[in-house]
């Protein structure tokens, strides 16, 4: 239906409509800003609120507990839900409130320059209009001043008295007048035949042509509309399936809360791993007195001693007072200063720093080496070829690289010693260990590192074995029974995290732990560089296993850590 015929007369009213269309499309504009506003700071907001509720700390010091890791997803989940939010807003801006404003300032545009000309057309049809209806009024007046004329001149005419000039004047007039009005009438009759054709062209041609144009522009508007209504949809629509994965993504962290796994984190996370203290022996220190029947005295030696057997002496090199700080149980142990050969660690510790140590200083002495066989060739290609340099040049840097390789040498020799040293040691405990775990009660008092009960102190310094894996240099080890003094208080390991098997182990080597596949094993003590983790299984059995056999997940909070009941 076409505006231009049945909307012929209604201009004013469609220059009403076409004005409230456009702002109605102002005021939806005005919407969508106010809807991608909202957007934008709503994805500001929850990036606000992940980065407030993430974890400060890097993951390897939070704690492991699956409703923790699972929280953290969700944050991660959130993170990314508000990154499609802030891309719904950046497609509504883009193809929706920034095409809408553009299309908004052309519309405006178009639809002045249309009225402009329908007003220019009922312009010149108004003026065409007055032509005719002056030329109108001069022949009415014309013709009523012709009517006065012929009305006079019959009156003089047949007026007897009147003089034959008189009647010649008003014949006269009257024939003026009557020549005037009939001049009228021919050009009232121009401008009436002229205004109908501008007419019928104004409503015939121009302004059906200038209504078809604005009907353009209002239906064209309302497809824009459309076409956006459509995009502010899509915009949401494009990210409903990576919103969807999000969402899939909290559910799923939601099932991976384990409420049994996160048990056994606590435990593993404060487990001492100590064994509860055993009883001490009683020391009688009655025996050095002489007793008689008569003096009615009831002796409290223990019935062997009775027995006439003879009374254990208290080892001198292990008091009570000494036991009761071997345990550490309400006190830190103490730390001590620094030293180059690491003797202030513990003896795995210590092996396990000069191991690395050990592997920096051939790291060092393998890069001399491959620069003092760059440097002979050089001077073998200079002795061969004395025009591209002088091999005399190339001595003080060889002597001098020569000299680093000796100093590093040296260096890893002492190193050595020292693990040697180290490695006897712990041989020497393992040894003391097996024979703690045969003997549970001695009348010497003697306590084993690992809270049981050595048979006397001669087991406690059996023939040290060295422990194949991991693989260390070879020494000659030293006296056994230095390691006695110096780490005869050591605890049990705390348990510092734990670890899945990847794979089997079947743990030949002396000191290597073995192992079945997906079995769950406590870690003790972290690779050292040596692709080596000290771990512990369920029941209590200690040793190494292969880093990369395993997954580790270590605890932070627990790391250290020794709880005492």
């Amino acid at each position: 239906m076409s505006w231009g015929t049945e909307l012929w007369d209604q201009f004013e009213n469609l220059d009403k409509h076409t004005q409230w269309g456009i702002d109605f499309l102002e005021r939806y504009v005005k919407f969508v800003k106010e809807r991608l506003d909202i957007e934008q700071n709503y994805a500001k907001q929850l990036r606000n609120l992940v980065k407030k509720y993430c974890p400060k700390r890097s993951k390897d010091e939070e704690p492991r507990f699956t409703s923790c890791l699972s929280f953290y997803s969700i944050l991660n989940e959130l993170n990314d839900y508000a990154g499609q939010r802030e891309v719904v807003a950046e497609d509504m801006a883009h193809k929706v409130y920034g095409e809408l404003m553009r299309y908004s300032q052309d519309l405006k545009a178009e639809r002045k320059h249309h009225l402009q000309e329908g007003r220019k057309a009922q312009q010149y049809l108004d003026h065409c209009w007055k032509q005719m209806d002056n030329s109108k009024r001069k022949f009415e007046r014309e013709c009523k001043e012709a009517e006065k004329s012929q009305v006079t001149y019959d009156r003089l005419d047949n007026d007897i008295n009147a003089t034959k000039s008189e009647v010649e004047k008003a014949k006269a007039q009257f024939y003026l007048r009557t020549h005037m009005a009939d001049e009228s009438k021919n050009e009232y009759a121009a401008q009436l035949q002229n205004f109908n054709a501008e007419q019928w062209k104004h409503f015939n041609n121009a302004i059906p042509h200038i209504f078809k144009n604005l009907q353009d522009m209002d239906e064209r508007r309302t497809v824009k509309l459309g076409e956006t209504y459509r995009s502010f949809a899509e915009a949401e629509r494009r990210v409903i399936p990576i919103i969807s994965k999000c969402l899939e993504g909290m559910v799923s962290a939601a099932k991976a809360v384990d409420e049994r796994r996160d048990s056994s984190i606590v435990v593993e996370s404060f487990k001492s791993g100590f064994d509860p203290p055993g009883d001490f022996p009683f020391e009688d220190f009655s025996q050095n007195l002489s007793r008689t029947g008569s003096d009615g005295t009831i002796s409290n030696t223990p019935k062997g001693d009775r027995d006439g057997a003879p009374a254990p002496r208290s080892d001198p090199k292990h008091p009570m007072g000494r036991t009761k700080n071997k345990l550490w149980l309400f006190g830190k142990k103490p730390k001590a200063p620094s030293l180059e050969d690491f003797s202030h660690l513990p003896p795995e510790q210590r092996r396990k720093r000069l191991q690395q140590r050990i592997d920096e200083l051939s790291k060092e002495l393998q890069k001399e080496m491959d620069q003092r066989d760059a440097l002979n060739k050089m001077k073998d290609v200079y002795e061969k070829n004395p025009q591209m340099g002088d091999p005399s040049s190339l001595q003080p840097k060889i002597s001098e690289t020569i000299c680093n390789m000796e100093k590093l040498r040296s260096e890893i020799h002492k190193n050595e010693t020292w693990l040697s040293e180290v490695e006897g040691k712990q041989s020497s405990r393992g040894d003391r260990r097996h024979s703690a775990d045969n003997h549970h009660h001695t009348p010497q008092g003697r306590e084993s590192p690992e809270g049981s009960y050595t048979d006397d102190t001669s087991q406690e310094h059996q023939t040290p074995h060295h422990r194949s894996s991991p693989p260390q240099p070879g020494h000659p080890n030293p006296d056994p029974h230095e390691f006695d003094d110096e780490f005869d208080d050591d605890d049990p390991l705390p348990v510092i995290g734990h670890c899945k098997a990847l794979y089997s182990f079947d743990g030949q080597n002396e000191g290597t732990l073995v192992m079945a596949e997906d079995e769950v094993l406590y870690i003790i003590e972290q690779d050292k560089g040596d692709g080596w983790t000290r771990a512990r299984k369920q029941s209590g059995e200690e040793g190494y296993v292969p880093t990369s056999y395993v997954e580790i997940t270590l605890e932070k909070n627990s790391k250290g850590a020794v709880t005492y009941i």
